[in-house]
């Protein structure tokens, strides 16, 4: 079976978006600094205490992420949206609303002509999101 998931890369604020994200979506979080990688030494100079791997194991899923590391340019997020889909409305509300705490609303939430909740985000972090909830309305 393949596996397909999300790797998003964050300008050295992996860890604490990650700890919102285990805070909000629930699941079991691993870290691991440039530092206490096995790679330490070959690390660039500066990049000891950013995340070289994380890894959120959620509900089945997964979401990574690192830090990019000193001297390498970091791009901002785009082109991608993370993707979350409840069984229910309200799920998607709560997480919605949870998610969305400093961060701005693109599509706010509401019903549409394929589910009963469906909105759209990007968090504090810069990282877009997509939240669906409920039965099919189509």
């Amino acid at each position: 079976m393949i596996q397909v998931e999300t790797y998003l890369i964050f300008d050295g604020n992996c860890a604490a978006a990650l700890r919102f994200y285990e805070r909000i979506l629930g699941g079991k979080l691993s870290m691991m600094t440039a530092a206490e990688s096995p790679v330490a030494a070959q690390m660039p100079p500066g990049s000891g205490e950013k995340i070289l791997h994380a890894r959120l194991d959620v509900d089945g899923g997964v979401l990574m992420a690192s830090d990019s590391m000193t001297g390498q340019p970091y791009e901002r997020m785009g082109g991608f949206v993370v993707s979350l889909t409840y069984p229910s409305a309200a799920d998607a509300r709560r997480i919605f609303q949870a998610l969305s705490e400093g961060g701005r609303t693109t599509m706010p939430l509401g019903k549409t002509f394929w589910v009963e909740m469906f909105g759209m985000l990007v968090d504090r972090f810069g990282t877009p999101w997509m939240v669906s909830g409920g039965a099919p309305t189509a």
